[in-house]
């Protein structure tokens, strides 16, 4: 019970163990002290070899000690948070928010217009309210095969909807819940899911069938007056404003087969001109804050991506709960769950569901005043969305709604007037962008605009149920997540440099811990450096016979031993203890050393040209599908190389590097000479993690493999570098 004799609609518990956990940490920051010490006072004098590779190291541990120290903030003070449903609609009943959902997509080919409609069903289904939900989306790809496939769902909706309210069925994404292995509980449920599954199976076998051949039959073009809106389309960058309401909410004859009404369902694609900076998904989310503000105007805004379908559709209810807490819920500006995949393999070969953020990092992030905002499975108060700054009066007003102001309208005539509001040229000389909507200018728009509002006085709760809310795909080849990292550490980076900065914008407005927080993810790209300087400089002076570490008869050896060993038992009990397997953490660790001396390396790279105005960002869109027989090879747990790319050159490279280096001096073992334990050890660690990529490089003979012509160009520099080195 609150302090004032309420129930409150939520409730936060902090994390057990915290001051075994701060114990820990200020013993392992004893031992990194203790090796910066052994450094400073052990720099060989001028001229002494090794002198320069001395001080590097130096350089590159001084950069993992306060990157380790800003980790802390992640672990130091984690929160748990718990719903009160029950007391929810109670206290509310009838009286609940409309809430306005937003999926957005932006290609037919790499995210493919079933999955997305799959995806607006599962929010079409909520367990809510369904005059309280509004459903856009936004096509930025303006495909009319999107529109067609939406369409084809708008119609299945009508019977799809109340058989999963009737059976309480989850999830409620159609594909997703075909594919689980909840058997029926009686013979009714039984019949109404085979004539689910008939008219399932025809929608998906029109619409795939239209994707395949590439354009809409021509009966249904004749019968849907709508697609003439694609008359004057010249191509996905060059298009006038499509907006279709396919489901008006406030029709009385807008109902599922058993009268109930359903709720409203709105296409977008904006205008997109050449000669105009469309701003990517940023652009997209403001057009539809805009058009939606006059079509339902819920004060509560949900935003997903196209292929993370709805798991739990007791979401909105979870997500009310925080904002509707009269004590607590009006200084939240948003709920952000975590990202969950379905296609995430036992032991994770690319370590995609970053699980140890998911179940560690934003529970500590949320202690300090809340989450970042990643962009997707996140319940935003529309309000905060526009620009509105946090006061201690603040009063949320939950019974904002357009229809009422549009109720003379008629449905053309709305969207007619509506087109405007989509334009390429409706940001221009507003404050869009800026200080209203999503942020523009950076890849992570997502990132900056969560920053931008929690600095304005709001806080924002990070909430991770049992029953995950949200599943999406990962990239299922190595390359697509290279890319994926790289776009987002150089929008992190970007972040970092930029007038909205942690480090200086953030000062007094956020809590410290905060902060400290953001910029660990800010900070992902220039780690490349020290990783790679580690990766690189240790093997070359153990291949020449030169130490860089003391030697394990000595007492400087203690503090690199404890805090090596200590620091990796400890991720490894913290990646079992949020779901990982063994071999995935080891596999954990092979990607933690590829993000770093690749992605991270190349976005440093591109942030500094982009700064030097070379270039300029661009959004990636990463393939939602793969072949078949990659999704083979990767449900197997092998590695998908499959491509030349620079990336990909300079990991085998690194890889031959080490194996050169480590050959070299197990040769010279054999010869009699000592072996420096650490530099030893840490070769053979780099040698052992890269077997995959042997493999790729050496033995395997399909598609996945490394291009011979990527093989041989690795080969030649890993050897050159050693041969100059040595003879250096």
């Amino acid at each position: 019970m609150g302090s004032n004799g309420y129930f409150p609609l939520f409730e936060t518990r902090r994390a057990k163990g915290r001051v075994i956990y701060r114990l820990f940490a200020v013993s392992v920051f004893v031992g990194i002290c203790l090796i910066w010490v052994y450094r400073v006072s052990h720099i060989p004098r001028n001229g002494e070899d090794g002198r320069w590779g001395w001080i590097g190291l130096l350089g590159a541990e001084l950069w993992f000690g306060f990157y380790w120290v800003l980790t802390q903030a992640h672990r130091w003070n984690r929160v748990y948070r718990h719903t009160f449903k029950d007391r929810l609609f109670q206290r509310y009943g009838k009286d609940m928010p409309g809430v306005d959902i937003f999926v957005c997509t932006a290609d037919p080919v790499l995210e493919p217009p079933l999955m997305v409609v799959n995806t607006v069903l599962s929010v079409m289904a909520y367990d809510y309210p369904s005059e309280k939900l509004s459903v856009y989306l936004s096509d930025d790809g303006g495909s009319d095969i999107t529109y067609y496939a939406l369409l084809e769902a708008s119609l299945f909706a009508k019977h799809w909807l109340p058989f999963c309210k009737n059976f309480k069925v989850e999830p409620r994404s159609p594909a997703a819940y075909f594919m689980s292995r909840d058997a029926p509980r009686d013979a009714n449920q039984a019949k109404e899911l085979a004539i689910i599954k008939k008219l399932y199976g025809e929608m998906e076998s029109r619409i795939e069938n239209a994707a395949k051949i590439g354009r809409i039959p021509e009966e249904v073009r004749l019968k849907h007056k709508q697609f003439s809106q694609w008359d004057s389309y010249s191509s996905r960058r060059d298009h006038d404003t499509i907006l279709q309401i396919l489901i008006d909410g406030r029709d009385p004859n807008a109902t599922d087969k058993y009268g109930f009404v359903l709720p409203t369902l709105v296409y977008l694609a904006r205008e997109k001109r050449p000669q105009h900076h469309h701003n990517f998904k940023a652009g997209a989310m403001n057009a539809l804050i805009r058009v939606s503000s006059k079509i339902s105007n819920g004060p509560i805004i949900l935003n997903v991506d196209c292929d993370m379908y709805s798991n739990n559709s007791l979401s909105v209810r979870d997500a009310l709960c925080f904002f509707m807490d009269e004590e607590k819920g009006n200084e939240i500006a948003f709920v952000q769950f975590p990202q969950n995949y379905e296609n995430i393999t036992k032991n994770e070969i690319y370590s995609a569901s970053m699980r140890v953020i998911g179940e560690v990092e934003f529970h500590g992030l949320d202690g300090y005043g809340g989450p970042l905002y990643i962009g997707t499975g996140c319940f935003h108060r529309r309000d905060t969305l526009c620009g509105t700054k946090f006061n201690e009066g603040y009063k949320g007003d939950w019974s904002t709604s357009a229809n009422d102001r549009r109720r003379e309208e008629s449905v053309h005539e709305l969207e007619e007037k509506l087109k405007g509001l989509a334009s390429c040229t409706y940001d221009k000389n507003t404050q869009w962008g800026k200080e209203m909507g999503l942020l523009y200018g950076c890849p992570v728009e997502d990132v900056i605009t969560g920053l931008s509002i929690q600095c304005r006085g709001w806080k924002s709760v990070y909430f991770n149920p049992s029953r995950k809310a949200f599943l999406g795909v990962v990239p299922v080849t190595l390359p697509e997540v290279l890319v994926q990292h790289k776009r987002w550490s150089e929008g992190d980076l970007q972040i970092l440099l930029s007038k909205y900065s942690p480090a200086w914008f953030a000062h007094g407005k956020i809590s410290l811990g905060l902060r400290l927080g953001y910029c660990v993810y800010c900070l992902w790209a220039p780690n490349s450096l020290a990783v790679l300087y580690y990766s690189v400089i240790p093997s070359l002076y153990l291949l020449k016979g030169i130490s860089l570490f003391p030697q394990i008869s000595s007492l400087w050896f203690l503090p690199f031993a404890y805090v090596i060993i200590v620091k990796h038992i400890y991720g490894f009990a913290e990646f079992l203890w949020s779901g990982g397997t063994i071999q995935g953490w080891w596999n954990d660790q092979r990607m933690w050393l590829y993000k770093r001396t690749s992605s991270y390396l190349f976005a440093v790279i591109d942030t500094i040209l982009k700064l030097l105005g070379f270039t300029d960002s661009a959004f990636i869109i990463s393939a939602k599908v793969a072949d078949q027989e990659g999704s083979q090879r990767y449900e197997k747990d092998i590695m998908e190389f499959g491509i030349s790319s620079p990336m990909l050159t300079i990991l085998s490279t690194l890889a031959l590097l080490n194996l050169f280096c480590l050959v070299g001096v197990v040769k010279e073992a054999f010869m009699g000479k000592g072996l420096m334990t650490l530099q030893f050890v840490l070769c053979g660690l780099l040698v052992l993690i890269n077997l995959p990529l042997y493999q790729a490089l050496f033995l395997r003979k399909d598609k996945g493999k490394i291009p011979s012509s990527l093989a041989v160009k690795s080969f030649a520099f890993a050897l050159l570098a050693c041969i100059s080195f040595t003879l250096l």
